[in-house]
C-alpha cells in the first residue's frame, strides 16, 4: 500500500509540471512513481536531468540490464516491473535476457561484464576488488565507461530507494520473483 499519495495533476508543483508533462507525453500516461516524485521539484528535476544525461551512455540493452540487476539486488519491485517492461518493449531484450539481467548476467560477454560489475558495486557498496575492475576493463570498457556504470548504479538506486520507501502503486505488469523463474 502506498505510503505517500501520488499527486493529482492539479496538485503538481509548478516547477515539476513541465518535467512531469514531458514524461507523460513520452510514455503515454503518468507513472505513479513520477506523480509521487514530482512533489519535490528540486529532487524530481535533478533526477530527470540525470536520467536524460545517462540515456546517452553505453547502449540501451546494457543500461536496462544494469537497471534490472540493480533493482533486483535492492529489492525494488516497482523498478523491476518498469525495467522488465522497458527492456522488453524498448531495448528489445527477450524474456530470458531479462531474467539473466535480474540474476546479474547477460548472454553477450561484454554486457555480462558490465552487469556483473554493476552488481558488485551494489553488493560491496562500491568497494570492488582489483579483479572486478580488471574483468570489466578486459571486456572492453574504458575508465569513462566505468564511471558511467557507477552513475547508472547510483541513478537506479535512487529510484529503488524512493520506491522502497514510498511503495507507489505499480502501474506496469507485475513480474515474478527471480527465485521462482
Amino acid at each position: 500500500m502506498p505510503r505517500i499519495a501520488a499527486l493529482k495533476p492539479e496538485q503538481v508543483p509548478a516547477d515539476s509540471k513541465p518535467t512531469l508533462d514531458m514524461f507523460t507525453k513520452n510514455i503515454g500516461f503518468t507513472p505513479n512513481m513520477m506523480a509521487t516524485f514530482a512533489a519535490s521539484p528540486i529532487a524530481f528535476n535533478a533526477w530527470a536531468t540525470l536520467l536524460g544525461s545517462m540515456s546517452k551512455v553505453l547502449d540501451v540493452k546494457t543500461r536496462d540490464s544494469i537497471g534490472l540487476a540493480v533493482s533486483e539486488v535492492n529489492g525494488c519491485n516497482y523498478c523491476l516491473t518498469v525495467h522488465s517492461f522497458t527492456a522488453d518493449h524498448m531495448a528489445k531484450l527477450p524474456a530470458n535476457e531479462i531474467i539473466l539481467a535480474r540474476k546479474g548476467h547477460a548472454s553477450a560477454p561484454k554486457r555480462d561484464a558490465a552487469i556483473q560489475f554493476a552488481r558488485k558495486i551494489i553488493e560491496t557498496r562500491g568497494k570492488v576488488s582489483d579483479a572486478d575492475l580488471k574483468a570489466v576493463r578486459d571486456a572492453g570498457y574504458t575508465d569513462a565507461n566505468l564511471i558511467e556504470i557507477i552513475a547508472l548504479v547510483a541513478m537506479y538506486s535512487l529510484t529503488n530507494f524512493f520506491n522502497n520507501v514510498f511503495d507507489p502503486e505499480e502501474d506496469f505488469p507485475a513480474v515474478a520473483p527471480v527465485g521462482s523463474i
